[in-house]
This record gives C-alpha cells, structure tokens and sequence, in this order.
C-alpha cells in the first residue's frame, strides 16, 4: 500500500491559482477560459475576413479546439501550470 503512493512523494499541497481583481479572487481558470473564447472569435473575425472560414470542414469543432489552444497557452505562459 506505501509503496504504491511513493510516486506522490514529491507532490506538495498548492492553492488553486487565483487571480485578484475588484477585491475579490477569481480562479484562474476562468481567465483563461476568457482568453481562450476571445482569442477564438478573434481568429473567425480574421478567418472570414481572409476567406478561410468558407473552407473549414467542422467550424465548431475547429473554434473549439482553438479556444482551447489558446487558453492552455494563457495557462501555461501566463500562470506557469
């Protein structure tokens, strides 16, 4: 039983990240969700503006996914998780 929780050895009990604003902390998670959401209709301005967005097989799919991308790289460049 001991030895199946070496590997959490190393693991040290941390917070949630929480961001400060308007005297009240915020998770993380959801600036980052933020960001991912504007980011992704950021990029469908300029993907119809270029003409790209006609040819997108799943759009749904495809914002989605870049939504995501781009709130994990918040995450992972602004929060360092």
């Amino acid at each position: 039983m001991l030895a199946a929780l070496l590997p959490l050895a190393g693991c040290t009990p941390a917070a949630a990240p929480s961001i400060p604003l308007f005297g009240a902390y915020f998770p993380a998670w959801l600036a980052c969700a933020v960001a991912g959401i504007l980011g992704a209709v950021i990029l469908r301005v300029v993907f119809v503006q270029i003409g790209v967005d006609d040819v997108l097989p799943w759009r749904l799919l495809v914002y989605v996914c870049l939504a995501l991308a781009i709130a994990f790289a918040f995450s992972r460049f602004v929060f360092g998780r």
